[in-house]
Order: structure tokens, then C-alpha cells, then sequence
């Protein structure tokens, strides 16, 4: 079997990658696949690294069986009749991708999405939620440093990797800040790793809500905390993501003690909204930055109005008129939402993603695995089973 690992066409131009060169060399000595990587200037490791673990560096990868990617690719670039395997933002019917779409189905192509594949539990097997996670963690306090002129950090891109990072908050002293975590999965449990990093104290709801503290602290709001059902029926997350209609969410009651809010949490629609926009028109609205990192536009976050930049991540929303403005104004609260977070930390992001590939779907190719066939989106440019509620949207 031989392996392409694509260079990314999406702009802005993603620099993550599916396999590490020596994640490369070992498929090459242990599996026996070939791996061709097709020549990229944007890429997080460098042609060069790749070269240096003997694997080939080339223009171009139609030769290959299965091809890697990482986000959504242009249609110019989709090669005909190929296995791919990318996060295609498809299953959504989205309708910014509905044009790759139809040309995966014209050019009788199998999309495999890594979003797609999931462990006999539902929990997905991919992702690049822990680092969105830390870096979006790292960013939220960053822009309240800046806000407040309390504390300094610098940007993650510009110096550290993942190990560097660990250290880089020796001596740190932050005011007595209280922040809300939202969620529980993987960019969650990135978010509690910075905080944990940064010496923070954890308490319980109840003390967040009714206590000032002499230190900084969090509380960790999961979906018992954040969501009850209007019988008052038990929270149940299986009823909750198939009906979430009939639950209101609670964070209201944190409005007013909330200096920080690090969103983590799983929405869709249909899910209720942490809180709306009118809500910022309170006088005891307390909160002065949110970073959102699950990222969802007008979604949990009313006040996500789109996407920084890494390099310009963060702008202010007006309380009273909902208006972009500049951030860091006594009327705005500072909003950071970046949809590429993990590119922050793209070594180690890659690293993990590539070891999550190896261990459970590298074996799984060209078996009847129920992994690999549930996340099947188009087999040969037809829509498989699971996914024929997509025909219109695929021109079918």
C-alpha cells in the first residue's frame, strides 16, 4: 500500500500534518507502506526532515492508494477516482464546502472524514481538541492580561512548543480572577491542563457562585452543571444531544460572578445558548473576556461574531449594540475565537494526531472494518448508507 500525505490548499494555508517524518519512516519499516509526501513550503516540518527520514518528497502523489490530508481541499486539487482522507466539514450539509462536495462525487472519489470516526462508545477517535484546548486556554488569559495590564504572556506561536510551554508559567502571579471551563471532552481537558499549569484553584460550583476569593480560581462546568431538563427530570447526555430542546441551560447564574469564560462545550442547533445577547445589557454582567474555542459562530457564545486570526485573534463585541469593535474597551468584552487554534502548536499537534492514525486505523485499511466504513462519507463517489441523507446537498 502506498500513503500521500497532501500539501494543504485551503487558505488560509493550514501547516498541520497527518503523519510526522518519523512517524513516516516507522509505517515504512513496521507496515511496509510506502509514504510519498507531496512538496509543501507551509508545512510544519519542512521537506528537508522529511528527506532526512528517507522518505520521498515529491510534485506529485496520484500514484498513491490512500492520501492524507487535514482540512478541507480545494476542488482544483482533488484527484480523481482517489481514497481520501480529511476533516471534509460535510456531514453538516455546510454549505461553504457543498462545491467540494459535488466534485468528490463527480470525480467517483471515497472520502473518509476523520470526524467520522468514532470507538464503539461514540467517542471519536481523531481530533485536535487538546491542543485547541491549551492554546485557546493560553490565549483567554493572554487577552485578559492585556486587558487589565495585571500580568504579561507572551503568544504561543511565536516561542514555544508543548514542553516549553509547561515551564514557561514558573513565577506567574495571577490577580484573583475567576474563571469559568466549559465542557468535558478533549478541549476541556487541554483548557484544565493550562490551568493546572498556571497554579489555579479549582472550587465547586456553588463556592464560585457565592464566594470572592483571595487567589484566582475556576470552576468546571460539565453538562450537569451546565444543562437542566424543564420537567427537572435527572440530566442525561444521550437524551440531551438527541433532544436538547427540552433543557435550559443554567449559566446565567454565572454572569455576574465570572471574570473569565473558557468555552469548551459541544453545540449545535438546537442546543441552548450559554446566554443571549441582551444578556450582556445587564449591570451585573461581569465578564470581560471569552475565549471560544470550540468556535462556533452566533453559537454558545451569542457574541462570536467569526474568526480571528493567529496573528490578530481577538477583537471586542459591545455590550449594549452586539457592534465588532477594537478590543480592550470598558463597553466591549473581549472576544477570542480562532479556528485554528492547534496550529499554534503544530509539532506536537501532529505528533498526536499521527500516533492516534497508527494506533487504531492505519491496521484497518482495506478491511471490512465497521471504523472505517461508519466514517466513509462517498465510496467511489456514491453516498454510502449512513450518509444518504446528504443527496441533495452532494447534487445526487
Amino acid at each position: 500500500m502506498k500513503f500521500g500525505i497532501i500539501k494543504e490548499g485551503k487558505v488560509p494555508q493550514d501547516n498541520r500534518v497527518a503523519f510526522t517524518p518519523k512517524q513516516c519512516k516507522w509505517l515504512q519499516q513496521n507496515k511496509g507502506i510506502t509514504v510519498l509526501v507531496e512538496s509543501s513550503a507551509h508545512r510544519c516540518f519542512t521537506d528537508e526532515e522529511y528527506h532526512q527520514e528517507g522518505i520521498q518528497v515529491v510534485a506529485d502523489v496520484s500514484s498513491c492508494d490512500v492520501l492524507f490530508g487535514i482540512k478541507e481541499i480545494p476542488v482544483d486539487m482533488l484527484i480523481p477516482e482517489k481514497t481520501y482522507f480529511f476533516f471534509s466539514h460535510t456531514r453538516k450539509m455546510q454549505p461553504y464546502n457543498q462545491k467540494m462536495m459535488r466534485d468528490i462525487v463527480s470525480k467517483k472519489i471515497t472520502l473518509v472524514d476523520y470526524e467520522c470516526l468514532e470507538h464503539a462508545d461514540g467517542a471519536r477517535v481523531l481530533g485536535f481538541g487538546f491542543f485547541a484546548g491549551v492554546v485557546g486556554a493560553h490565549n483567554g488569559m493572554w487577552a485578559y492580561g492585556n486587558r487589565t495590564g495585571d500580568y504579561r504572556l507572551e503568544r504561543i506561536y511565536e516561542r514555544y512548543d508543548f514542553e516549553s510551554l509547561t515551564g514557561s508559567y514558573f513565577g506567574l502571579k495571577l490577580p484573583n480572577v475567576k474563571v469559568v471551563v466549559t465542557g468535558s471532552g478533549r478541549v476541556a481537558h487541554g483548557i484544565l491542563e493550562v490551568m493546572t499549569l498556571m497554579g489555579m484553584h479549582q472550587v465547586e460550583p456553588d463556592e464560585f457562585l457565592s464566594e470572592e476569593f483571595s487567589y484566582p480560581v475556576y470552576v468546571n462546568l460539565k453538562g450537569a452543571e451546565l444543562y437542566r431538563h424543564k420537567s427537572g427530570e435527572k440530566y442525561d447526555r444521550e437524551k440531551f444531544h438527541e433532544h436538547p430542546e427540552e433543557y435550559d441551560c443554567l449559566f446565567r447564574d454565572y454572569l455576574s460572578a465570572t471574570d473569565i469564560l473558557l468555552n469548551g462545550v459541544y453545540w449545535d442547533e438546537g442546543v441552548p445558548r450559554l446566554f443571549e445577547l441582551e444578556d450582556m445589557k445587564r449591570d451585573d454582567f461581569r465578564i470581560k473576556t471569552i475565549s471560544d474555542i470550540t468556535d462556533d459562530y452566533h453559537g454558545s457564545v451569542p457574541c462570536n461574531l467569526g474568526d480571528g486570526t493567529i496573528q490578530s485573534p481577538i477583537y471586542g463585541v459591545d455590550r449594549l449594540t452586539g457592534a465588532r469593535t477594537a478590543p480592550y474597551l470598558n463597553s466591549s468584552v473581549d472576544i477570542v475565537a480562532v479556528g485554528n487554534l492547534p496550529n499554534e502548536l503544530p509539532k506536537d499537534a501532529s505528533r498526536y494526531f499521527g500516533e492516534q492514525l497508527i494506533k487504531y486505523v492505519v491496521d484497518n485499511l482495506g478491511t471490512d472494518s465497521s471504523l472505517i466504513h461508519n466514517a466513509t462519507i462517498t465510496r467511489g463517489g456514491a453516498l454510502t448508507e449512513r450518509f444518504s441523507y446528504l443527496k441533495e446537498y452532494a447534487g445526487l
